[in-house]
Formats: C-alpha cells, structure tokens, sequence
C-alpha cells in the first residue's frame, strides 16, 4: 500500500533532488528583477519600520489604483497575513465568510481562527462563478472572497459577473475581499479591479515579480476605519514588514513593462502544453486562462498524490486540500523540459498504475 501524503506542508523544501519534478508549490522558477536586488547594494535602514508600510511604497501602489493615497494601503507579510488581518479585522460572532469552492487551501482556516464560519459557492463550467447561487448564500455573510484569477483552478472571473458581484454586496452592504495575487498573470485581457466602499483588494509580489521568499504582500481598501482596525491588530501582531523587503518591491514597481510581458508569454506557452499534453492524455480539466495551475481530474486524488511522489518522483497536490476531492493541482511553473518529463511519466502512471484503482 502505498505511504500517505499528510498535506501541502509535507513537501515545503523538497524538490532539489535532480531526479524529481515538482508540480507542487505555486512558485514561480523565473528570476526576480535585478532591480530589486540592486536597490540594496546602499541600502543601510535596519531599524524598525512604520507599521502600516513605508510611505514611499504606499505612494508608489497608490499611482496604480484610480483615486487611491498611500493612506489606503497596508504593507504586509504576503498576501496570507493581508487576508488573516482584514478577516480578524471584521471578525464578528456567528459571522460567515463566502468562500470560493475549489478554493486556495487556507482560506478556510483563516476564516476559523478569526472565530468565523466558511460557507461556499461552487465554481461552476469553466471554472466561473454561477452568479444565481451566489446571490442566493450571500445574504447573511459577512463578507465574501473572490480569487481570479484562481489558485487552484487558474480561471478567470467574468467582467460582467465580477460587476454583478459588487452591486450585490454593495446593496446588502458586505465586505468584498478581492484576491489578486495573480491579477498580472492573465493571458487573455487585463485584469478588472473590483469597486465599493467595502473592497478589500488584496495583493502580493511574490507571483509577478518571482519574489516568494521576500513576502512582501499589501492591502488596499477606501475603507479607512477598516485599514485603521488591520493598523492596530499589526502593531500587536507581526509589527512591521521587512523594510530592506520593501526596498526591493519598491524597486521592482519600477521596471519596464516588458519584465512582466516576457514572464506572461513564458507562462501561456507553459499553459498550453501541460493543458494540451493533460488534454492528450485523455484527462478532464479547465483552460487556464492566468495564474499557473491546472485541476484535473483523476480518481480517489490521495492515492494518485502518494503514487506519483513515491513511485514516479512527482511532487503534486491532492485537489481535497482545496476543496475539490478526485481533482489533483498540477503547478506549471517550472521549466518545459520538465514539464515534458512529467507528462511522460504521467502517462506511464495512468497506462499502469492507475488501471488497478
């Protein structure tokens, strides 16, 4: 029989080894800006930072979003501690938070340790929202969460759904909380950033810029009384982000376009093989249209996870961490030629292996 996989945890660190190939850990293997790196070689400020982010940061992300100021932006440790702050923020008793099912695997702790209760809306064909259902559970949360474009799915969320959304949630007066750590990883069209006094976008540049390890994330909301609340909690939390981190996001906001278009176009040309080669291998799956992740279909998805780590060296993620049990999360971001490798190996897995389940 073979060994248990416990969870995501279990394969942080691993993939060094030559002979294995990891289609786990959302990671980009593109190299961050030199700029950022550069911005450092003067750099001599390793006091303690202001809580809220370094101002000049702050200004810098308020000339990419219409009518914002630095005020409206908290700089954070990733995307995650961003998230974990605004929903402790607006925590309140018997409080439900609107979660998209498949979802990213800690949504639904984050929602628990802020002493709040998950409920879901099923991501229908294609991997888009069914607006009818989601306007039938909304009523009654406290806040919902839209992630597009989509980790595990890679989907992106309709304009006209996402417009719906927020005169929805504008009405019935709920927190919006819009998480856009791939927002500049579409391939398709820009990305649409969602409006209302009570929006919380939330974003990261761990992903457009390969930045991972610095954790450097932010968030952004009109909402001054909520960022004021996320303010406090910070000061008595984690306190400042890590400034000589700040140093290097503050440079990577100012390089040329074409860094971003070039890992864009390396991302879709790795999309369509491993979607076209998963396609070949006769499996069921989405398009993804951003992000780097693909959701399959495949049959009592622990075993596969356990199977392909142990007998085919393949790192892999069970799709029941997120939400979507006989699916398994293939990250594409990693190099062709691996991802040619992994194919083939899959294709053994499923010619052998797989028949016996």
């Amino acid at each position: 029989m073979a060994e248990l996989i416990p969870g995501p945890s279990f394969f942080i660190g691993k993939g060094d080894d030559t002979d294995l190939i990891s289609f786990g850990s959302g990671q980009p293997d593109l190299p961050p800006p030199p700029e950022a790196f550069d911005a450092l070689k003067q750099y001599n400020g390793f006091k303690y930072g202001q809580i809220q982010g370094e101002e000049s940061l702050r200004a810098k992300l308020a000339e990419e979003y219409p009518g914002a100021k630095p005020e409206h932006f908290v700089i954070t440790n990733g995307a995650s501690e961003a998230i974990d702050l605004v929903l402790r923020s607006i925590s309140k008793s018997g409080g439900k938070i609107l979660l998209p099912r498949p979802y990213y695997y800690s949504y639904p702790f984050v929602v628990g340790y802020a002493g709040m209760t998950a409920e879901y809306y099923d991501l229908g064909e294609g991997g888009k929202i069914n607006y009818e259902q989601f306007a039938d559970i909304a009523p009654g949360c406290r806040a919902v969460l839209i992630n597009s474009p989509s980790n595990p799915t890679g989907t992106v969320q309709d304009i006209e759904t996402l417009k719906k959304v927020e005169a929805l949630c504008d009405r019935l007066g709920l927190y919006i909380i819009s998480d856009e750590v791939y927002k500049d990883l579409i391939y398709d069209r820009e990305n649409y950033l969602l409006h209302g006094k009570h929006v919380v976008t939330v974003n990261s540049f761990s992903k457009t810029y390969a930045m991972c390890g610095f954790r450097v994330g932010y968030l952004y909301s009109p909402d001054e009384d909520l960022v004021s609340k996320v303010v406090e909690m910070k000061n008595h939390t984690s306190m400042n982000t890590s400034v000589a981190a700040q140093v290097m996001a503050l440079a990577a906001l100012s390089v040329p376009a074409s860094y971003v278009e070039k890992h864009v176009k390396i991302w879709k040309e790795r999309r369509d093989m491993i979607y076209a080669g998963m396609l070949e291998l006769g499996l069921e799956l989405w398009k993804p249209e951003g992000a780097f992740y693909v959701l399959p279909k495949l049959k009592n998805s622990g075993r596969v996870v356990s199977d392909l780590y142990y007998k085919y060296r393949m790192i892999s993620y069970d799709g029941a961490w997120f939400g979507a049990p006989d699916h398994v999360r293939f990250s594409y971001a990693l190099d062709a030629s691996k991802i040619q490798e992994g194919l083939r190996r899959l294709k053994k897995f499923l010619e052998t292996d797989y028949r016996a389940y």
